[in-house]
């Protein structure tokens, strides 16, 4: 048996070396794809006078892509980022070489704040005197909104615009359940924090249709004043454009009702285009990337304002990555992060720029607590994206300062927990249930694996009792009254006036000055501006963290995970290994959650 264990060790740690090495080497080789994919050479405005902004795909605070998908498929999945576009745009305004903008129009996937700050960059632009052009085939709502600032909007002939208004639907999954045999038991402070509903319930709750009516409203309302201002048509007329519902339209109904300017095939409106630009009409358009406008000089300067980036899902350990998707806000990493800003002498002031619904409220509280020390040594400026709501407001309560987007999704301070049981699901399967334990609630959360075929993993042997349910339930009310502290302090108002705009209630960033969820309305330009003012600094540069990985650190962290993933599957099997994340997951599991969900 001992030299059974002894070969069989042996050759699994071969077999995981042999295969790593492999993996190593087979990354090694395909390297050179990520390499030239990132070193293409830049062009300049001397090549061309136009920059192209890409209004298609996804748009995050920062630029995010996966390496490894890069070198296999050559497919580009980057997010852009927010950051970079603002500075492309505020770059061509500045340089004389660059006559114009041309928005190539799509569906961005983002947030409405996220689209109104490219908006408003912009509009800024515009006081160059330079051009604005805006072309599509299909176009977004979303989108449309930023293309509403062009001089001229032209759609392809055969082109759709997707302007129907705003609202969603979501799926209630409390019949599912009862058909499955789970039994979900679910504890919540605030009459608003409807992220438990599909659990309990098989439509909206009134106190959920208000909120969500309320600022889906205020959020139309932004959205149509600005078009109407913009594009010189009546709001009253839009609404009666919206409820046609234009993506089936025909597109001389778009030029008719004055949305778009004219309608042209793509090569036509490149020829109107170099015609703008001073081009020759025989050379080839060639347009400048956002990339191309970055000043990849640092400013020198002895005084810096860092701008900390704080983007998706709010969990205690990157393990638990594995069951959320995106980016994660990781208390673990960001707690780590905020000490260093603290110490670091030459960071007089900091932007905490947030864009998350939520997470754990264990994870929160960290975060939070963090940015509070932060905040009495530097000034700290929090500043929203399109939603900083529940654990997304939480972490950011204690900065010195809150600037919020008119679109931002903000407040919904509240706590909720969830408790699934699959007893009734086992028993269905002929499954039952015993134990021991030495005091009463030992067998609490107990938990079992059962029917692993039909992807039920570990969930607990039986419901919670009424004392146990007591227990749980006061477990989330302290939460709650954690919350309520925590922003009573940063804001400075008593726990009593905070829980009347707080019970999980989610509010738009236009209403947030006025109950005193924010000071000011702005964008991440705004928040600069008062961090500058609070440091005293005339003269600073701007350093960004997490600090962004350069292509080669992402490429072998995501090799060196991809390789270790694979030899942890050949060892555990693919169920074995799943499983494993699993128990990590579970053992950082907060059941005091604060996540706000929209549509």
């Amino acid at each position: 048996m001992k030299n059974f264990l002894k070969t069989f060790c042996a050759s699994a740690l071969g077999t995981i070396f042999a295969f790593a090495l492999l993996s190593f080497l087979f990354m090694i080789s395909i390297l050179s794809v990520v390499f030239f994919s990132n070193s293409s050479l830049k062009k300049t405005p001397t090549d061309s006078p136009i920059l192209e902004i890409n209004l298609k795909g996804i748009i995050n605070e920062r630029e995010t892509y996966d390496p490894l998908s890069l070198a296999f498929f050559n497919t580009g999945l980057r997010n852009q980022g927010l950051n970079d576009i603002l500075a492309a745009i505020n770059n061509a305004k500045e340089n004389d070489k660059v006559k114009g903008i041309y928005l190539n129009l799509g569906f961005a996937q983002t947030g409405i704040a996220t689209m109104q700050e490219i908006r408003n960059a912009l509009i800024d632009f515009k006081t160059s005197g330079k051009f604005i052009v805006a072309y599509g085939e299909i176009v977004s709502q979303k989108t449309y909104y930023v293309a509403s600032v062009a001089d001229k909007i032209i759609l392809n002939p055969l082109g759709m615009l997707d302007f129907k208004g705003l609202g969603g639907m979501q799926q209630y999954h409390k019949g599912i359940f009862e058909k499955i045999g789970i039994e979900v038991q679910t504890f919540k402070v605030g009459t608003y924090k409807s992220y438990v509903e599909p659990y309990t319930q098989e439509k909206m709750s009134n106190s959920d249709r208000e909120q969500r009516s309320v600022y889906l409203s205020l959020l139309w309302k932004e959205i149509l004043s600005a078009i109407s201002e913009s594009r010189n048509i009546p709001a009253d007329s839009l609404n009666r454009y919206a409820d046609e519902y234009l993506l089936f339209s025909a597109p001389e109904n778009l030029v008719k009702y004055g949305l778009v300017d004219s309608l042209a095939y793509k090569i036509d409106f490149e020829n109107s285009l170099k015609e703008m630009a001073g081009i020759e009409k025989d050379k080839d358009l060639k347009f400048l990337k956002v990339v191309d406008m970055l000043d990849d000089t640092q400013r020198a300067s002895k005084d810096k304002i860092a701008i900390l980036y704080a983007e998706g899902g709010i969990v205690s350990d990157a393990e638990e990555e594995f069951y959320s998707s995106g980016e994660a806000i990781t208390a673990k990493t960001y707690v780590k992060e905020i000490k260093k800003l603290q110490k670091d002498s030459s960071i007089k002031a900091v932007v905490f720029r947030v864009n998350s619904g939520g997470g754990s409220a264990y994870a929160s509280d960290q975060i939070w607590h963090s940015i509070r020390e932060l905040s009495k040594v530097k000034p700290v400026i929090a500043s929203f994206g399109s939603a900083a709501a529940s654990g997304g407001y939480y972490i950011a309560c204690g900065a010195n300062k809150i600037v919020a987007s008119p679109a931002t999704l903000t407040g919904s301070i509240g706590i909720f927990g969830l408790f699934p049981s699959g007893e009734k699901l086992a028993n269905k399967w002929g499954a039952s249930y015993d134990g021991i334990g030495t005091n009463k609630n030992t067998l609490l959360g107990e938990k079992v694996l059962s029917i692993p075929f039909l992807g039920i993993g570990l969930l607990p042997a039986r419901p919670l009792n009424e004392g146990e349910f007591n227990m749980l339930q006061a477990y989330v009310e302290r939460g709650y009254d954690a919350f309520l502290s925590r922003c009573a302090e940063g804001r400075n108002k008593s726990k009593k006036s905070l829980d009347s705009i707080g019970q999980g209630r989610v509010w738009a960033g236009a209403q947030s000055v006025g109950i005193g969820l924010a000071d000011t309305l702005g964008g991440i330009e705004t928040a600069l501006e008062i961090a500058a003012n609070m440091a005293n600094l005339e003269d600073y540069s701007i350093e960004e963290f997490p600090r962004a990985k350069d292509p080669f650190e992402r490429f072998f962290e995501e090799a060196f995970k991809y390789a270790k993933t694979r030899s942890l599957e050949f060892v555990l099997g693919k169920e074995g290994y799943e499983t494993r994340l699993l128990l990590k997951a579970l053992e950082n599991y907060d059941y005091r959650q604060a996540i706000f969900s929209p549509f």
